[in-house]
């Protein structure tokens, strides 16, 4: 235990030194958003008060015209859609303001869900969901924009917000809105849901499902935990929440962190030996830390932050440049994955003017949002589940199983671990192929309102690894009958 404890103190030395903690933690986050292959022009989007026009209080919004979208399918026009980009004043604000991206459905059902999409980072613009992922669109080499054929938007009417406020076109005139928890992350987005759905009223009575992945699993809970507290409260327009989804996310930190030299031994991305000396020194210094942290530490919670990737690191250094997206894939340098046509498409004027964003600079990945919420990285978010599921708020659980940074099996341990009151019946459940169009895609667990999926063939990001795949997956839970092949198993070992 000794030597733990020499580690710990080296952390907190380490963060509670201003410059050169500040330092690294700031060098982390660009390497990060490097890794993805972006390079932001500025790190934060804080604006002087005359670059956007939006008046305080309510949503302004413009459909959406892009000049320069190709259609590969003549029976589909951008015409024929509702597509919308538009700012929100937050409420609660000194002067922020929410930009996103509403896409009505290509099904045109009045009774079609509302599905809203949050992306991690924390401080990735949800933008890369909406053109590498699961959006109606998909950018081309050349700029231009292609229909994507398994886009969301297919069976929900798809909402895409850049939040925290700094992130992709969202921006502030004063630094005092810039958002360390998720206290403060959850009350503008039950705000800017509220304006929302009294702009849209003919959608407030739909079904409403959370979606989202990788810092979004800290995201989703605290959203759907704030709504269902607006409801019971009667606050406003009634949300009507069904479900929250949670892909390839970052949700209880101590069982994650825990399970990352289990997942990089099974992968065979390090020896036994390297797993034993995990478990020795590193592993418990990181559960010390968290414990530390708690709910409401800072300082301690910055050192926990560095104590439980230092596991993450250790793993890399003998992983050998692997892509820790991907593990299939090598990093090379900085082409993890290349996002830099999303940049370069946002930021054309022709587009800015499209979207009504002004002299607004988009943000891929802000590094400041980043480093704000670097406080929040190591806190709990799985405790606010169980009230949700107790209610009926459907939770589905998914990842990719070739995703390092967030595997698959740390997230199918703290979901086993959550106590509910389904919990030993989900536990006994048995693990079923979730299967589409005949083949199998991947292995479903499910009891009740819980799900948990185990994508085959995918990495962080499943719905650009596998669109399919995904639409098929939000498709039925959104219809509830993502357990039915479960349902029919059950039943057929009854019938025997």
């Amino acid at each position: 235990m000794g030597s733990i404890f020499v580690l710990f103190f080296f952390f907190w030395t380490s963060i509670c030194s201003a410059t050169s903690g500040d330092l690294g933690l700031k060098l982390e986050a660009k390497k990060l958003v490097r890794d993805l292959n972006l390079f932001p022009d500025v790190n934060l989007n804080i604006a002087s008060s005359a670059a956007n026009s939006s008046s305080r209080g309510k949503i302004v919004e413009n459909p959406l015209n892009f000049r320069n979208l190709i259609s590969d399918d003549d029976d589909v026009s951008v015409e024929d859609f509702g597509h919308y980009a538009g700012y929100y004043p937050i409420q609660h604000s000194h002067a922020a303001k929410m930009f996103y991206f509403f896409f009505e459905s290509r099904n045109h059902k009045e009774d079609d869900p509302v599905v809203i999409w949050l992306t991690g980072g924390p401080g990735c613009s949800s933008e890369l969901a909406l053109f590498y992922e699961n959006g109606p669109f998909k950018i081309k080499d050349d700029l231009s924009l292609t229909w994507n054929h398994y886009g969301w938007d297919k069976v929900s009417n798809l909402l895409y917000v850049d939040q925290p406020t700094g992130t992709g076109f969202s921006y502030s005139t004063d630094l005092r809105d810039i958002r360390h928890n998720e206290k403060g992350v959850s009350n503008d987005l039950y705000d800017f849901l509220q304006a929302f759905f009294a702009e849209h009223p003919q959608y407030a009575k739909n079904d409403f499902f959370i979606t989202g992945e990788s810092y979004a699993g800290h995201y989703i809970p605290a959203l759907a935990s704030r709504i269902h507290q607006g409801n019971q409260a009667n606050e406003g327009i009634h949300i009507n929440l069904k479900g929250l989804a949670i892909g390839n996310g970052l949700t209880n930190p101590a069982i994650q962190y825990k399970a990352y030299p289990d997942y990089a031994l099974e992968m065979g991305l390090i020896t036994k030996v390297t797993h034993a000396l995990l478990g020795k020194v590193l592993v418990p210094a990181c559960e010390l830390a968290i414990k530390l942290c708690g709910t409401d530490g800072k300082v301690a919670c910055l050192s926990a932050n560095v104590a439980c990737n230092l596991i993450f690191s250790d793993i890399l250094l003998h992983a050998g440049g692997v892509n820790y997206y991907d593990i299939r894939k090598k990093c090379e340098g900085s082409l993890c994955y290349d996002f830099s046509n999303m940049e370069k498409f946002l930021n054309q004027e022709s587009v800015r003017d499209s979207l009504g964003v002004g002299k607004i600079r988009f943000v891929s990945c802000s590094t400041e949002v980043y480093m704000a919420m670097l406080v929040d990285w190591m806190r709990n978010l799985e405790v606010g589940i169980p009230i949700l599921l107790e209610d009926g708020i459907d939770l589905l659980v998914y990842a990719g199983e070739y995703d390092l940074i967030c595997n698959w099996l740390g997230n199918s341990r703290w979901v086993h671990a959550m106590k509910w009151s389904g919990q030993k019946e989900f536990v006994a459940s048995p693990d079923v192929p979730f299967v589409v169009n005949g083949s199998e895609a991947g292995i479903l667990k499910s009891y009740g309102p819980l799900s948990f999926l185990k994508v085959h063939d995918a990495g962080h990001m499943v719905p650009m690894d596998q669109p399919k795949a995904a639409l098929d997956m939000l498709k039925k839970w959104t219809r509830g009958t993502l357990a039915e092949s479960i349902v029919g198993e059950e039943k057929l070992v009854a019938d025997m």
